[in-house]
């Protein structure tokens, strides 16, 4: 009887690694296409030619540009440690750093747009607070089980306002101050936050 050998583990197949490779170069030239043209600027077209690919392939790994965007952007949201903070000031304090951060981060605006109208983007959005929020929630919120709930309103808030100003503009919230706006959204997210059952 022949001696068997011990069989070697199966190597991916070529076209396996040479898909991943194509994903990689083509999230890795979106990221700094997005970056530098901004959202509505860049192209399908351009992220290929920068990823030495035809086009098409963009769109059979990612569906649409929107699907490509939010599978390339990362966003910190950079979320302000409230556990230090008096109680009584973590609604002010959550409500101008959102404000900062949808006047100076233009990717997050755009996923914003892209999440109104595109399930990646809203899976991609969903997540980012979901994994940013959620412990924020947790420092000062006084039930551990309704930190979820919470969370969500407070995202209701800040998303509203975000989608009214920055990306519908509607003119009235358009022409609100920051410190406005602060004045009225950080007691309703106060509430939300710190408030007992209602």
């Amino acid at each position: 009887m022949p001696d068997s050998k011990p069989t070697a583990p199966i190597a991916p197949t070529a076209p396996s690694r040479r898909s991943d490779a194509t994903r990689a170069a083509i999230l890795d030239a979106a990221r700094e296409r997005f970056a530098a043209d901004g959202y509505e600027r860049a192209t399908i077209r351009a992220i290929a030619r920068d990823a030495g690919i035809d086009p098409s392939m963009v769109m059979r790994y990612y569906g649409s540009k929107e699907g490509l965007f939010a599978a390339a952007v990362a966003v910190d949201l950079k979320l302000p440690d409230l556990g230090p903070l008096p109680r009584e000031e973590v609604g002010s304090a959550l409500v101008t750093h959102f404000l900062a951060m949808w006047e100076e981060n233009e990717v997050l605006t755009a996923l914003l747009r892209v999440g109104a109208s595109n399930q990646a983007g809203a899976e991609r959005m969903q997540g980012v607070f979901q994994d940013q929020l959620l412990p924020v929630a947790q420092q000062v919120c006084p039930d551990p089980e309704q930190v979820p709930a919470r969370a969500a309103l407070t995202a209701t808030q800040m998303l509203g306002m975000a989608l009214a100003r920055y990306v519908l503009r509607f003119p009235q919230a358009v022409a609100l101050s920051r410190q406005e706006i602060v004045a009225w959204l950080a007691p309703t997210v106060q509430r939300y936050l710190t408030a007992p059952n209602p």
